[in-house]
């Protein structure tokens, strides 16, 4: 009987990328950045991801990091936005350039299945009706805590439709994953969003958290190797 090829892990264009970079040596971001830029090789504009594995134990509620932040330049992804909302701030989701608005009758289409949104806001006063569809958004329930349920519609509707605004959530492996904009983008531009990115990491860092915060830090393409950054380097390009 004939013994199978085992499948590669990875692609022959993957592979071929990840022989040009040391899997030992610490970058610093300028480095990095270039080095994703030069190793994409898609077809379409990959996009670029930072993850940061974090000194924290997810475990505890005092140190599961989460929140958002803007981007100067944002990811360049184009999000659909749904706003739970009712009268006036209704109108002004929709003037804003909201996807999808509606109150009781987009909570019945959700709970029918409907499920063609990216991001779903709610307002103060849609707040309480979340529970019915909780179960169903998972991980997109509004809340306010990332500043999805806010009567600033206007603001918060602006910022996703722009692809600035970037939810961040530690994982239950002690790592946070976020995009910070494409390979097309130029270097001065991730480099700024690097910057924003790490900077809201840092300054999310919980009091309970003893020890080395920024553990390892790796910036990616799409579909190309990670670069590994020196944490304290990028701790203190970003400010700290």
């Amino acid at each position: 009987m004939r013994q199978q090829k085992k499948k590669q892990k990875h692609s022959a264009r993957y592979n071929l990328a990840a022989k040009t970079i040391s899997k030992e040596k610490l970058h610093e971001p300028t480095e990095a950045i270039s080095l994703v830029k030069q190793m994409a090789s898609a077809r379409f504009p990959e996009g670029v991801d930072l993850s940061i594995r974090l000194g924290v134990d997810p475990r505890k509620g005092d140190q599961n990091v989460r929140g958002i932040t803007n981007l100067p330049h944002g990811t360049g992804k184009n999000k659909t936005v749904a706003v739970l909302a009712k009268g006036d701030l209704a109108k002004e989701a929709e003037a804003a350039g909201a996807d999808v608005v509606g109150d009781e009758e987009l909570i019945a289409k959700i709970q029918g299945g409907w499920k063609e949104f990216d991001v779903i806001l709610a307002t103060n006063e849609m707040a309480p009706q979340i529970g019915k569809i909780g179960k169903i958004l998972g991980t997109r329930t509004p809340n306010k805590k990332n500043g999805t349920v806010t009567d600033a519609v206007t603001q918060a509707v602006r910022e996703i439709k722009g692809a600035t605004r970037v939810e961040y959530r530690v994982d239950k492996a002690g790592i946070v994953h976020m995009p910070i904009g494409k390979v097309n983008f130029s270097e001065d531009q991730l480099l700024e969003n690097f910057k924003a990115a790490v900077d809201a990491i840092v300054r999310a860092k919980p009091a309970s958290s003893k020890g080395r915060y920024l553990v390892s830090m790796t910036v990616s393409s799409t579909m190309g190797p990670g670069v590994k950054l020196d944490p304290t380097t990028a701790s203190k390009y970003s400010g700290h």
